[in-house]
């Protein structure tokens, strides 16, 4: 069985009670868990029954990772085998959570699976990237496109055509199918980070001993509005963060980045569809 979080702020009601709706059709969702951020308590969600737990922080607004942690350890505790973290912008078949479900449950040795992530227009997000460095972070954002598309394109993975299982180091945190035992290995995501990097932390933790892999047999739609390039606060609250990444693991000198990336691209240079080894 799978327990899914949504982190939640200012949420749109509509759109939350919706995807709620959508989860528990699941056959293989136990418990839906809305950790709500915002500033007021939302009533309407607060009085959703069932198989939903609503969690008011009391207006404090913990961060994305923090806040997904409480329920995380609810998983831990109450030991359910998987836990799915995922944004409140997302549009996923009932179905698809049971497909996910089913073949991470088949493969002990993956501890991370993402489907393949599209826009509402088809066109697909690329969200299987390398680890990366202070460049692809900081160049994408304050670099001339032109200079810096190749190598945004190999950090983004993009010649792998995204359509076939890829063991990747860094997978987006809008929708993680986790193994709650590689999460609880892992330490949970690291709640120093507010929100932005708390995905690639987490994902390469998990990516030491286990298999974290794209599975695009699924698809997915995300509504990604990208507020860190609009907003200005965002955008500084993104930097901040990113800084406390490369403080932590390396901004220069990273072995393990350098072996993974390294490793990643070699196994995608052989063409496979086969499951990758460990």
């Amino acid at each position: 069985m799978v327990n899914v979080s949504l982190v939640l702020y200012h949420p749109d009601e509509q759109q939350v009670s919706s995807l709620v709706d959508t989860l528990l059709q699941a056959k293989r969702v136990r418990k839906v868990f809305l950790i709500d951020n915002s500033p007021i308590s939302s009533e309407n969600l607060a009085k959703l029954k069932g198989k939903v737990k609503y969690i008011w922080n009391k207006g404090k607004n913990l961060g994305y990772g923090a806040a997904h942690n409480i329920a995380i350890r609810e998983s831990v505790y109450w030991k359910t085998a998987f836990h799915l973290v995922m944004n409140a912008d997302i549009e996923v078949k009932a179905e698809d959570i049971d497909i996910l479900h089913d073949f991470i449950a088949k493969q002990p040795a993956i501890g991370s699976l993402m489907p393949k992530v599209v826009y509402p227009s088809g066109e697909t997000q690329y969200l299987c990237k390398l680890l990366p460095t202070p460049l692809d972070v900081f160049g994408r954002r304050f670099l001339p496109q032109w200079l810096i598309r190749r190598r945004n394109e190999r950090y983004e993975l993009r010649d792998s055509g995204y359509n076939k299982l890829m063991n990747v180091p860094y997978l987006s945190g809008c929708f993680m199918f986790l193994r709650t035992e590689a999460v609880l290995k892992a330490r949970l995501f690291d709640e120093r980070y507010f929100m932005y990097p708390e995905d690639v932390d987490l994902t390469r933790t998990i990516h030491r001993d286990y298999l974290t892999v794209f599975f695009p047999d699924v698809t997915i739609v995300h509504h990604h509005a990208k507020e860190s390039y609009k907003n200005k606060r965002l955008l500084w609250i993104h930097i901040i963060n990113m800084c406390r990444y490369f403080n932590k693991w390396g901004w220069i000198f990273d072995r393990e980045r350098r072996l993974f990336n390294q490793l990643t691209l070699a196994d995608l240079h052989k063409n496979t569809q086969k499951m990758p080894k460990i």
